[in-house]
């Protein structure tokens, strides 16, 4: 899946997967990570998420990474802060009190400055690339975290009733990508309300990865 088609999503804000409010699953199952206020929490593909002003009013630090520069525009105004922008190789970095975006290509994102997380909250980034990419991403996110723990949100459909994104990453390939880094534990999985975009019977599964 190639950069421009999520650059074309945002400029002509095709963004149903930009949900409302923060995700209920997120809420209801954050505390499994036992993390500590001050904490700094890594949002891959992260948009304009409710989920990250969430996480801020809990008091966590949150470093994010997101393609498109249009959504984290947004995301600032939404928190109503002004960013502090810097570049950064092939980077560009938006700053503000306790969040941190990288904007660009997230192959690009190094350890070196990524700096420090005590954990990861995937949700919407290994669901949003193809089966071909899902292998480097996990293998990526891995490193630039040094395998901090993850609260991992994935769906799980039949890939033949409808085009991803998001796409079904089933139980067997979270532990294909994971298993071998991780322990495993799939803390919920619920029925998608109405279907997956209204198209298609769905559930989403919520794995704490440690």
């Amino acid at each position: 899946m190639e950069p421009e088609f999520w650059h074309e999503r945002w400029q002509h804000n095709e963004i149903g997967f930009h949900a409302a409010e923060a995700n209920p699953l997120l809420v209801a199952h954050w505390s499994a990570l036992s993390l500590a206020a001050g904490d700094r929490v890594f949002v891959p593909l992260c948009g304009k998420t409710l989920d990250i002003g969430w996480l801020l009013s809990q008091g966590y630090r949150v470093a994010g990474a997101e393609l498109s520069e249009k959504a984290v525009q947004a995301l600032f105004d939404e928190l109503g802060l002004v960013p502090d922008i810097s570049e950064e190789g092939a980077l560009r970095r938006y700053c503000g009190p306790n969040v941190e975006i990288f904007v660009g290509d997230i192959f690009q994102l190094r350890r070196s400055l990524l700096g420090k997380v005590q954990a990861s909250y995937d949700r919407a980034a290994l669901v949003a690339l193809p089966a071909q990419m899902r292998q480097r991403y996990t293998g990526h996110l891995r490193e630039i975290t040094a395998t901090a723990p993850q609260l991992l949100l994935c769906f799980d459909y039949d890939q033949r009733a409808m085009e991803g994104p998001p796409f079904s990453v089933p139980d067997d390939e979270v532990a294909r990508h994971y298993a071998d880094h991780y322990h495993l534990r799939k803390l919920a999985s619920v029925e998608v309300a109405g279907g997956l975009k209204g198209q298609c019977a769905a559930r989403e599964n919520v794995w704490l990865l440690v």
